[in-house]
Formats: structure tokens, C-alpha cells, sequence
């Protein structure tokens, strides 16, 4: 399978700098698969200031990071994808969110982009609102990885740890 790339959310490095974390080996497979496989990862200035609300910028791996600025071009996408959420918000059962979450945000980002192919978060309220935005036929250009769920399984790899 050819991957272009992968945005990789806030929750994302949370789990891969806490090698206390029940999803940390997940996170740390992945970002080795991703550097074996040469897969460009990116990070949004979205979810830089949402880490460093309780991290530093310091503890995330830039070196290894494409940088991606929230853009014009985002904004509008995330107006319609945010559309799409308020209209449906009951039907979804969300924990308390904001009025344009930055889930859409990030969806947006990662829809606009033609060179990512992935979104990578263990947010499970952020997966409700993407199966939520395919369900109303609102088809989106990446697929999102659950960190749940192990590289090898996704990618169908054998682990031969």
C-alpha cells in the first residue's frame, strides 16, 4: 500500500512521549514504520499548541516532522466540515466539544493536503466524527488509523519481534 504521508494527531505524541502509556508500543511501532517505510509524518501548529499546554515543544520529535501551518485554505474546509458536525452533533453522543472542535480542523488540514494519505490519533470522539462525516456521504481524501489498533494489523505486516 502507497502512503504519502500521515498527520498525526495530538493524542498521537502524547501516548509516543509517555513510555507509560497502554498505547505507547503502538505509537513508537508506528513511528518506526513510518521512518523504515519513508512515509512523511506531519504535525499540525494545531496540535503544537495543544501539546504544549501540557508539554513543551522541545519533547517532540521535529527533526522528523514536516511542519503544517493552519492555511486559508483549511479554514474553509473546516467550515464545511464543521457544518456537517454541528447539523449532526446529537446523533453523535460527543463529550463536551467546541462549536468547530479541532477535530475539523485537523480533518481539514489532512483533506486539503494531497500529499497525506493518513490521519493517526487514538481520540475516539475524533473517530466518531469521521465515521459520522463518511456516514453522510461527506467522503474525506485520508483514512483514519485508530492507535488502537497495532501498524502490522493495519498495514498487514508480519510483527517478527
Amino acid at each position: 500500500m502507497k502512503v504519502n504521508g500521515v498527520l498525526l494527531d495530538t493524542s498521537f505524541f502524547i501516548r509516543f512521549l509517555n513510555d507509560d502509556d497502554p498505547l505507547f508500543e503502538n505509537a513508537l511501532e508506528y513511528y518506526k514504520y513510518f521512518l523504515r517505510e519513508e512515509i512523511k509524518m506531519y504535525i499540525s501548529t494545531i496540535s503544537v499548541a495543544e501539546y504544549c499546554v501540557g508539554g513543551s515543544i522541545t519533547e517532540l520529535p521535529l527533526r522528523n516532522l514536516a511542519i503544517l501551518p493552519f492555511n486559508l485554505n483549511h479554514s474553509v474546509k473546516t467550515g464545511e466540515i464543521a457544518s456537517v458536525v454541528f447539523t449532526k452533533k446529537g446523533k453523535l453522543k460527543l463529550k463536551e466539544r467546541n462549536l468547530i472542535p479541532n477535530d475539523s480542523k485537523l480533518f481539514s488540514q489532512a483533506d486539503v493536503e494531497n500529499t497525506i494519505s493518513f490521519y493517526l490519533s487514538s481520540d475516539s470522539e475524533s473517530n466518531k466524527i469521521y465515521k459520522l462525516l463518511e456516514d453522510e456521504n461527506h467522503k474525506l481524501k485520508f483514512k483514519f488509523i485508530d492507535l488502537k489498533i497495532p501498524p502490522n494489523e493495519y498495514f498487514g505486516f508480519l510483527d517478527l519481534r
